[in-house]
């Protein structure tokens, strides 16, 4: 064994280490993102990075110094407490990430580490604390609140995918297998619009315009408005709380959900029936976790209909949709890395 080769091992664990906890913790931070916005506490603070100009939450509105904040909105501790638990562990987030960076560059001229990945994650991160103050500054406007969900998912990902590359020893696919790279890449395309459409329908208030199923209002067709339901910009000093959509904008969105649901589940379930009769082995398993992953988040969705969108099934939705991107980051990683 060549000298140093150990030190250098150990320290590639630690950093893969750091990076594994770095995935646990974006992972806490999107559902905890989800809780915040699924139980209407988006705007439980009114300003941004404290609350009611505090690092902690008042407990009642005679501890609010500024008591312009109360012109904005009335103190409520109990939606305050949700929206900065939120940005405490996003803020832990952030510092781990740029340890990761740092720690990068200081070992930059090992071999295999990457460098630039965590760096431009550096770079994702901030702008998700822009994306969070702009949540609030514009009052929950829903093209922001669905790329903040964006840039969550995208930040766990990479998160993911940098793991992925510093654990060393990672199995890669048979060439029998690669046939399968092309469909990997459209089904997580296909995930992403989906999750896409899922942060529209939520920010848009539009989870229970057909509050029933298969069928919506009773009907196969509703009266919709597609025209309005997808204007992304909309000017500046609107409150989006609640919605201000009209009922036939807000069956569109919804109905657009359920078809990219349908959609997704026929890509998705298509490529994991493929992979898992492949002939075994890690691409088998990872088709089966897909499976497994699809079933339990289309269940969700239609619970989330009938349930009429109970909070712990409507946050297990957000969490499952996440957990089957990192399945398919998983398995794009698998068959696209390099063959030795």
């Amino acid at each position: 064994m060549p000298e140093g080769f150990g030190v250098v091992a150990v320290k590639k664990s630690a950093y893969h280490r750091l990076a594994m906890f770095a995935c646990l913790l974006a992972f806490v931070v999107v559902v905890l993102g989800a809780y915040t916005r699924l139980s209407d506490a988006g705007l439980g603070c009114p300003d941004w990075p404290g609350c009611y100009g505090k690092l902690l939450v008042p407990d009642a509105e005679h501890q609010v110094t500024e008591k312009h904040y109360l012109e904005q909105r009335p103190l409520e501790p109990e939606k305050g407490w949700k929206e900065m638990v939120h940005r405490y562990f996003a803020g832990a987030l952030g510092l781990v990430i740029l340890a990761l960076a740092v720690w990068a560059w200081l070992r930059r001229r090992e071999p295999n580490q990457p460098v630039w990945l965590p760096t431009f994650l550096v770079g994702l991160v901030i702008f998700q604390a822009l994306l969070g103050m702009w949540t609030v500054t514009l009052q929950l406007k829903p093209v922001v609140v669905m790329a903040h969900l964006l840039g969550g998912m995208a930040t766990l990902s990479l998160l993911v995918l940098l793991a992925l590359r510093t654990r060393g020893g990672s199995r890669q696919a048979t060439g029998r297998d690669l046939r399968w790279r092309g469909l990997a890449a459209v089904a997580l395309l296909v995930l992403a619009g989906q999750i896409a459409l899922g942060g529209w329908t939520s920010s848009n208030y539009a989870a229970l315009a057909c509050p029933d199923f298969p069928t919506c209002q009773g009907q196969w067709l509703p009266d919709t408005d597609f025209d309005e339901a997808f204007v992304l910009w909309r000017g500046l000093g609107v409150n989006y709380e609640y919605g201000v959509l009209d009922h036939p904008a807000r069956t569109a969105i919804h109905l657009a959900h359920r078809i990219g649901a349908v959609v997704t589940l026929l890509v998705l379930g298509w490529l994991a029936l493929r992979l898992m009769r492949s002939g075994g082995g890690a691409v088998a398993a990872s088709g089966g976790l897909i499976g497994l992953l699809l079933l339990l988040q289309v269940s969700l969705g239609i619970a989330n209909v009938v349930l009429q969108l109970p909070l712990g099934v409507a946050v297990a939705h957000n969490a499952v949709a996440a957990l089957l991107l990192l399945s398919l980051i998983q398995l794009n990683y698998q068959l696209w890395q390099r063959q030795s």
